[in-house]
């Protein structure tokens, strides 16, 4: 228990070096608010995956966190290179992609060490070396989807002219016009099976879920300010939105392209006339921006990883 008090301390301290409300910090580490308030007071342990989180966003060894390292406190505690979190190159990104791509293929528990280190033409031995074990290697897996995915939808909305503009930019960025898109919508229709289950795996999509949703309401209540929106329940109609972006994204992956079933196209468009009728102000001065026609070519609005050079394409969660 004093270690448990003892590591909270150590949290706070990165927090507060972090110069950024514990709010901010939690949406940094992709965690929950109040599970990390609940860790903080001593009421809950923070897992190994969080303070592997917490000590790379505070530039910290985790051995430190954890009381184990021999240094004085955040500001002299460097994390040395820890290729397990959050890779961004060289050997431990392939591993992860390739953890990804199998993933969609066969499904998380298909996927074994063995048929990871063969898609990487490498050892298992090799994939130890980065990763511990296979839970914290699909772990990582995911991590790293979420990670790009949050970054890559910061990025795309960033010009936004408007609320609108920008829930459309989000949109967008959900249909899966390619098929890297479409492998990484399979992982995510896996995890919610894995929530389903109440894993850890799934536990961690479900919190990375809630606060993709609170992403989308918090965008509705700009556009209510801003009076481009009507005066809605904006955790309502983000409810609905995503529900509706979830359920549209099936129906497209159920058949492959070009087979009859929905398509990116349909559903892109589907969901902006939802913003159209349900959240848009219109005024005789301001027509509807609602598409007249389907695109003729692929929109270049695109879920994240568009560029061919890029990192895999990611779908919502």
């Amino acid at each position: 228990m004093r270690q448990q008090f003892e590591v909270a301390e150590r949290v706070r301290e990165v927090i507060g070096k972090a110069g950024c409300t514990q709010r901010e910090f939690a949406r940094r580490v992709v965690m929950d608010p109040s599970k990390l308030s609940r860790s903080l007071s001593g009421s809950r342990r923070f897992t190994v995956a969080e303070l592997a989180r917490i000590a790379d966003a505070g530039n910290v060894d985790a051995g430190w966190l954890l009381g184990t390292a021999a240094t004085g406190g955040a500001a002299d505690a460097p994390r040395p290179p820890a290729p397990a979190a959050l890779p961004d190159s060289g050997r431990p990104l392939q591993i992860v992609r390739e953890t990804v791509r199998l993933i969609a293929e066969r499904g998380f528990h298909a996927v074994r060490v063995a048929d990871i280190a063969a898609a990487c033409d490498t050892s298992t031995a090799t994939i130890h070396y980065h990763f511990p074990g296979r839970a914290e290697l699909l772990e990582a897996a995911v991590r790293w989807c979420m990670d790009e995915d949050t970054a890559r939808r910061a990025a795309r909305t960033a010009t936004a002219d408007d609320a609108r503009e920008e829930l459309r930019q989000l949109i967008a960025l959900q249909a899966p016009y390619t098929e890297r898109q479409r492998q990484q919508w399979l992982v995510w229709m896996d995890l919610w099976a894995e929530a389903a289950r109440s894993t850890s795996i799934g536990r961690l999509h479900a919190d990375f879920y809630q606060q993709w949703r609170q992403t989308v309401a918090e965008v509705i209540r700009r556009g209510i300010e801003q009076g481009v929106f009507r005066a809605v329940d904006p955790e309502f109609s983000a409810l609905r939105l995503t529900a509706l972006i979830d359920g549209l994204a099936i129906q497209v992956l159920a058949t492959a392209p070009g087979e009859g079933g929905t398509t990116a196209e349909a559903m892109d468009l589907a969901c902006n006339a939802y913003v159209d009728s349900e959240l848009t102000v219109h005024t005789t001065a301001q027509p509807s921006a609602r598409p007249s026609a389907r695109p003729t070519a692929r929109p270049t609005a695109r879920r994240s990883g568009a560029d061919e050079a890029g990192p895999p394409d990611q779908p919502g969660p």
